[in-house]
């Protein structure tokens, strides 16, 4: 198995990080309203909860009724997971029984992840 230098490791995490520009929770709470429909925070609905989303595999929610596509994605969500699969879910699982476009504007998508990170680590996910 060959290792990596930290300072390479590093420099690819920084690379991802710049990818990405920096979130606004606040406003991706606003941005978060359109996935209320088929979401929600603590709960299940048509879609699955949003609590525990960080490292997560993708499917992995007990007793929801995934797609076969997304429970054998391998994903694990993270910041840069979500941002490939907000972008375009149709295109990053194909086959998923989410069908929305997605979010394509680049910093609605990291406010929406800033929002989610924000409420994984609130009072709203710790009831």
């Amino acid at each position: 198995m060959t290792r990596l230098p930290a300072a390479m490791i590093l420099g690819m995490a920084a690379t991802v990080a710049l990818a990405m520009p920096p979130g606004d929770p606040k406003a991706g709470e606003a941005i978060y309203s359109r996935c209320l429909a088929c979401h929600a925070l603590a709960y299940d609905r048509t879609g699955p909860r949003h609590c525990g989303l960080f490292g997560r595999r993708a499917g992995g929610v007990s007793g929801f009724a995934y797609s076969d596509a997304m429970r054998h994605s391998n994903i694990v969500w993270n910041e840069v997971t979500l941002n490939r699969f907000l972008a375009n879910p149709l295109k990053t699982v194909p086959g998923t029984s989410m069908g929305y476009a997605g979010v394509k504007d680049d910093k609605e998508r990291a406010d929406l992840i800033a929002y989610l990170k924000w409420a994984n680590a609130s009072e709203l996910c710790r009831k």
